[in-house]
């Protein structure tokens, strides 16, 4: 089959790899009919995740219809058609059994957190799904049947964008008639801002730098800076909300606008990336108030303002989603016209056109937001 292919730091490739098969008596394989690309894949492209190696297949964002299902699956059949949220969890651990299935206990040898699909040895070892096909583990737990009716398009970002984007708003403890910043205006970011507005938050700023995604977020009836304009746009924010934001939800992860330092930091692994946007939300929060980081980060950093959420008694929470918690959620908003992340989409391509699509993606170029890869 064809898939996207890591091929070495700042390199994606469409190559042809084995064919996936049943390993496990709870695993399907799945035909996929449509995958995303997704801000945390490019981590993995620029060396920022351990764990990559030549030929690891990408992507944690697909769908698509049954091919073939093990003995032990019980709500699955050949010719279902599937949505599959990103972590792999086996559905009975004691994490799993508290909705925590990003923290699997038992489906990821390598490394301490839960499994997730196509996103390195070190959170599992399991192929991605920017491929022609996707064998899904604990498929009893994960892969959930579409609704009929509903589009690729409309339910592919259940499997990550719409649940993560919604967790991060219920960490953050965002409320009616609160004052939200959100950090970010990639997809995650813009889901985010829809969900804010849904939960009738009181004012919304929008931070990021590139000019048309500031644009895509002013369209939701926002307000919008970027952060090159000021100095320090945490101080401005905090400045015009007379004390700072109730919730501050970081939708950029280590891929933030990084300094020099850190980027000399970050190639000799004494840092874990860019931590621009943790620093510009410990100067926006408002005492008392909430800061939820929902973008990737890694290991360690240098200079990290704990002192600022200290002293403010600011709750900080973070992590990955677990997304297979909102599945059902999700699918039923959709089918109520309660949210819709079809906007988002910029590009549709190929899957042999992959390599153009993380381009595109990376660069910024474009106008690009969104790719949809079709096998």
């Amino acid at each position: 089959m064809k898939a996207i292919v890591y091929d070495g730091i700042q390199k994606v490739e469409c190559r042809n790899v084995a064919d996936p098969g049943i390993e496990k008596e709870d695993d399907v394989v799945v035909k996929v009919t449509s995958t995303a690309i997704c801000g945390s894949d490019l981590h993995l492209v620029h060396g920022l995740v351990k764990g990559m190696y030549d030929g690891y297949i990408l992507g944690h964002e697909t769908m698509g219809i049954v091919e073939e299902a093990g003995k032990g699956v019980k709500n699955l059949k050949k010719g279902d058609r599937v949505v599959i949220p990103f972590p792999v969890a086996c559905g009975h651990c004691e994490f799993c059994s508290r909705g925590e299935y990003s923290q699997c206990d038992n489906s990821n040898d390598y490394g301490e957190a839960g499994g997730l699909l196509g996103y390195s040895k070190s959170h599992g070892n399991y192929a991605g799904g920017q491929a022609e096909y996707i064998r899904v583990p604990y498929a009893n737990v994960g892969p959930k049947k579409v609704p009929e009716g509903l589009t690729d398009e409309q339910v592919l970002f259940v499997t990550d964008v719409l649940p993560t984007s919604y967790w991060g708003t219920e960490i953050a403890n965002v409320k009616a008639g609160d004052t939200v910043v959100v950090l970010g205006c990639g997809p995650i970011g813009l889901m985010t801002i829809k969900w804010c507005i849904l939960k009738g938050a009181g004012r919304i700023i929008a931070v990021d730098h590139v000019n048309y995604r500031l644009e895509h977020a002013r369209g939701y009836g926002v307000e919008t800076l970027n952060f090159e304009d000021y100095e320090q746009v945490g101080a401005y924010i905090k400045e015009i909300t007379h004390g700072g934001a109730h919730s501050v939800i970081d939708c950029v992860g280590l891929d933030g606008k990084t300094s020099v330092v850190e980027k000399i930091e970050t190639a000799l692994k004494l840092q874990g990336g860019s931590k621009s946007a943790i620093e510009t939300a410990s100067q926006c929060v408002r005492k008392a108030g909430t800061v939820a980081l929902v973008g990737v980060y890694g290991d360690k950093y240098n200079n990290f303002p704990l002192g600022n959420f200290f002293s403010k008694n600011i709750s900080l929470k973070m992590g990955q989603c677990p997304a297979t918690r909102y599945v059902d959620l999700m699918l039923e908003k959709i089918q109520k016209g309660e949210i819709d992340a079809t906007d988002i989409i910029t590009h549709r391509l190929s899957l042999e056109e992959g390599k153009h699509a993380y381009s595109i993606f990376d660069k910024r170029e474009d106008h690009c937001i969104k790719v949809i890869l079709k096998p």
